[in-house]
């Protein structure tokens, strides 16, 4: 009898043990898997690394690994997210790509179902040219897409419908050109629209400035405008604003954190406090000058409000473009 209620009370704590386990919130920041939803060596991966860097350099983090999980326009690191609900040891990175990719049906969920964390910089997107291009200005290639919209091949990189392509023609089309007739070519990686631009198989290149910048220092392209709010520094401190040229618009492709469903608001708290340490030191400030990247970092509440915002901005491109989902 004595054996069978110390078995019955082993029984119970062993239940309540679990039970306790299962009701503790997991602690993040232990273990913490960082899935890029693109291959190694692109902007999202260095930013990626980056991060990773920082993170565990100010030791705010014990353990944190970055997995390259590229294809199905992120479904396959967002499936990631969707196998891990409420655990805060599993994020990934925020590309407003994802607001497209759900318009256009690439995948099957939106942002609305994960949580986001915060938003950390900005990557503009200019539009380039050969350097022996008889477009020597932005008014030039726009004069000729309002007189023939589908006489020219415009680069983009990765895919139809993406920040690249949406930024190009949203600027485009601003500028009264009718983007429904505009003819985009889309490459493997902004590196091969732009090689593809100086062997002369396409006319004009939409890219952002990681790639611009080591394409501009060859002397051999020339950049027509870029969508920064201001003027950039170094190397592209020459190239006007759209905003510059009239056309009030900031064409971006921005970065930011998301972690599953289901963690808690101080797992939350914790992650954007993390980060936003991350992106006051001098060192991420000093990376993001040598990319032309920009600051701009907002916390998961506001970030919400951007995601938002952002959406009805690019599903009117898109719809312009007759791009409809699949």
């Amino acid at each position: 009898m004595r054996k069978l209620i110390l078995l019955s009370l082993a029984a119970f704590f062993s239940v309540l043990c679990l039970r306790n386990a299962v009701a503790e919130p997991q602690q993040p920041g232990r273990d913490t898997q960082f899935i890029v939803p693109a291959g190694p060596g692109g902007s999202l991966d260095i930013v990626a690394r980056k991060l990773q860097e920082l993170l565990l350099k100010k030791k705010l983090v014990s353990s944190f690994v970055v997995l390259n999980k590229p294809g199905a326009g992120a479904q396959l690191a967002l499936n990631v997210l969707d196998q891990n609900l409420g655990n805060p040891n599993f994020l990934m990175t925020l590309p407003t790509a994802i607001i497209n990719n759900s318009y256009l049906g690439v995948i099957k969920t939106t942002y609305k179902n994960y949580t986001p964390i915060a938003m950390l910089l900005d990557g503009y997107i200019g539009v380039l040219v050969r350097s022996d291009s008889p477009f020597k200005t932005a008014k030039d290639l726009i004069d000729q897409l309002k007189k023939d919209p589908d006489s020219l091949n415009i680069a983009i990189a990765a895919s139809l419908g993406n920040d690249i392509h949406v930024g190009v023609a949203k600027a485009l089309m601003l500028a009264g050109v009718d983007i429904s007739k505009l003819t985009f070519v889309p490459f493997k990686s902004s590196g091969v629209s732009i090689t593809n631009l100086i062997g002369g198989n396409v006319d004009v290149v939409g890219a952002t400035t990681p790639t611009i910048i080591p394409a501009l220092q060859t002397g051999k392209v020339r950049v027509l405008a870029i969508g920064s709010p201001e003027r950039l520094k170094g190397p592209l401190s020459n190239v006007p604003t759209w905003k510059e040229l009239g056309i009030d618009t900031i064409t971006s492709s921005p970065q930011g954190v998301l972690a599953p469903k289901g963690i808690t608001p101080e797992q939350v708290k914790f992650w954007e406090s993390n980060f936003r340490q991350v992106t006051e030191t001098q060192e991420w400030h000093d990376f993001l000058e040598q990319n032309q990247w920009a600051p701009r970092f907002m916390g998961a509440s506001q970030t919400v409000d951007m995601l938002a915002s952002e959406t009805k901005s690019i599903e009117e491109v898109l719809d312009k473009l007759h791009l409809k989902k699949q």
